[in-house]
């Protein structure tokens, strides 16, 4: 169900989903967000991407000088393209920490770092990696280490760790958090940098993951050294940038959740296949009782998101909704993925990709990759402190 969509909106879903199905490239499905398996796939999704910035369904908001709309109010646009990608199982734009440094850079860059980057986002051609995480600062991202110092020329000397990187063995710059004044608060003393993945001192380790492809790596910096110009904005205000970014990515749920209405549907497809007692699954009471659970949960969540995308485009969304989206997809998309194994029966434990199987490893690679949600963007545990703490007025 579409959520207070005008006649407009839904003339515009309609073009989206036409868009989509004459283009999109010829890569197999994955479940959550992955990046390429190799250098043709890349070559497909720079493509894709290309593409999507040029049919204006991403960056649109952008100003016109830099190839966009100049139409800041363009949320259910942007929800309305992330939910046809999704239902097309198709791959969004080769973007995450493109688009990240993208609204970064239209915020606060100067217009040097503007002209050097902004072109090559939009044709795909140049690929960003987001140096945010590291081994002990995960959720709380404010204690990062990674430290940046000043030298003579101005410019700065970077070391330490980075994890969960996704593109990172692909990117061609990275989107980079460091502390540049230890002495202030953890988070004033933080500045936000571009810095070239290809210089020396930065090492990129792929990490093979249980799904079988390594979409995150560890990224060392061994005193790196980039110019002045690498600083975006001003010095020591990375905490405000950073999030100025990352508050742009308020769609994304809309999207995920798109992901989990096509689930259900296919866990009733799935129910009709496999059997149980000699007779279809769907038939037991219990699973139809559970289908009908999951579904009514999945519409709970898309009315959430739609809710709000209303309260964002009225500039009243309060600080505990995008929390209480996110845990309520993180844990209904491990719950969906983990019935489909059990109805899977003995078929569900094997990995392989076998042509004749039931989905053919569908739901083997959901659940395993289901369970990263409820790390990354924010662990099921601190989105829950924040409903606690900032929803419901609870003690610390």
């Amino acid at each position: 169900m579409d959520y207070g969509m005008t006649a407009e909106l839904e003339d515009f879903r309609a073009e989206v989903r036409a868009f989509v199905k004459a283009n999109a490239p010829a890569i197999a499905p994955k479940a959550g967000v992955r990046t390429a398996e190799d250098a043709e796939e890349l070559a497909l999704l720079k493509d894709w991407t290309r593409k999507l910035f040029d049919a204006g369904y991403v960056g649109e908001s952008w100003p016109e000088r830099f190839g966009g709309q100049g139409n800041p109010e363009s949320m259910e646009r942007e929800v309305i393209v992330g939910e046809e990608l999704a239902r097309g199982r198709t791959p969004a734009a080769v973007q995450g920490a493109s688009k990240l440094v993208s609204n970064a850079l239209l915020d606060y860059g100067t217009e040097e770092q503007r002209k050097a980057f902004l072109p090559g986002i939009r044709s795909g051609e140049l690929i960003f990696c987001q140096l945010f995480s590291e081994p002990s600062s995960g959720s709380d991202l404010a204690s990062l280490r990674t430290k940046a110092l000043r030298t003579d020329d101005g410019g700065f000397r970077i070391s330490g760790q980075k994890v969960w990187t996704t593109n990172g063995q692909w990117a061609d710059y990275g989107y980079l958090l460091a502390r540049t004044d230890p002495e202030a608060s953890k988070h004033r003393g933080i500045s936000a940098f571009i810095i070239d993945m290809r210089l020396p001192g930065v090492e990129v380790r792929p990490l093979r993951e249980m799904t079988g492809t390594s979409d995150f790596n560890e990224v060392f910096l061994d005193n790196v050294e980039v110019g002045p110009d690498a600083l975006i904005g001003d010095l020591n205000q990375g905490w405000v940038i950073a999030n100025s970014s990352l508050g742009h990515e308020r769609s994304a749920v809309a999207a995920s959740a798109a992901r989990l209405q096509q689930n259900v549907s296919a866990l009733v497809d799935l129910a009709k296949k496999v059997t149980r007692n000699g007779r279809p699954a769907i038939e037991d009471g219990a699973v139809l009782d559970k289908l009908g659970q999951l579904t009514a949960s999945v519409e709970a969540l898309s009315a959430m998101v739609y809710a709000n995308v209303s309260r964002w485009s009225r500039k009243t969304e309060r600080v505990f909704d995008g929390p209480m989206a996110k845990l309520f997809f993180s844990e209904l998309g491990v719950e969906i993925a983990r019935f489909a194994l059990e109805l899977s029966g003995e078929a569900g434990v094997l990995v392989e990709r076998d042509p004749n199987a039931i989905d053919c490893g569908r739901w083997q690679d959901e659940f395993l990759y289901a369970r990263a949600y409820t790390i990354a963007g924010g662990s099921s545990e601190i989105m829950r402190n924040i409903i606690a703490e900032r929803g419901l007025s609870m003690p610390r």
